[in-house]
């Protein structure tokens, strides 16, 4: 496996304490990509809004469920699929594309399959695909962005792993850090993460006196210009 990017434990726990919005206009503020790319665009919702943020390193997948495998009948039998998870560094976020024509036919990941990732130090689970044993998952504290849900696991089973997937329009490659809330799931550029602290603050700072100025009895739209300006 090859060296995967890692940035420092302080940034990783930044992420977990802003949403994703902040983080968002942060990185534009970078010029390091277009302000329509970067996050994935309807095909995945959070399951559980009311989670914190999460951040971590993509472990990627294709799965399909519409079909049986030639082998590994149950969806969670597939070694060589623990044995890649366990190369990238922690925290981790399991990525998984589905590749059937009607995405979600069946729930690739689980309660089981949930808790096998978390011990390997997965933190939750972004696909375009269905999941299932919801109660299971958010009392695991696993966070899930998913195309739907289901009531079976079908034929679940991978395609492939460990190479880079599509969803929602955001290609994600093996070891991306990934950064992810109730608003949903970006990429977090390697190249200026270490520095996003510094902009975020300069973000807060910004809006929160525009909030104040909105709040103040003595706002005018000469007063907002000027601020705006600012």
């Amino acid at each position: 496996m090859k060296n995967i990017g890692q940035v420092s434990p302080d940034i990783l726990e930044f992420l977990r304490k802003t949403d994703t919005c902040t983080v968002s206009n942060a990185i534009e503020t970078f010029n390091v990509r277009m302000r329509n790319e970067g996050y994935i665009q309807d095909a995945a919702r959070c399951l559980f809004p009311d989670m914190p943020p999460i951040a971590g390193y993509a472990v990627t997948g294709r799965i399909r469920t519409g079909a049986p495998p030639v082998s590994h009948v149950c969806y969670y039998q597939n070694i060589q699929w623990w044995e890649y998870m366990a190369t990238i560094p922690g925290p981790k976020i399991m990525v998984l594309a589905d590749m059937d024509k009607a995405c979600g036919t069946g729930a690739f990941v689980g309660e089981i399959h949930a808790q096998i990732s978390k011990a390997l130090g997965c933190v939750g689970y972004i696909g375009n695909g269905a999941v299932r044993d919801l109660p299971a998952l958010e009392a695991l504290n696993f966070q899930c962005f998913a195309g739907s849900v289901s009531v079976s696991h079908a034929y679940g089973h991978l395609v492939e792993f460990g190479e880079p997937v599509e969803i929602g329009c955001l290609k994600i490659k093996p070891g991306d850090l990934l950064h992810a809330d109730r608003h949903g799931v970006q990429k977090v550029p390697m190249e200026i993460a270490e520095d996003l602290p510094a902009a975020v603050a300069k973000i807060v700072a910004r809006e929160a006196s525009l909030i104040e100025l909105c709040n103040r009895s003595d706002f005018s739209i000469e007063k907002l210009a000027a601020a705006l300006r600012g």
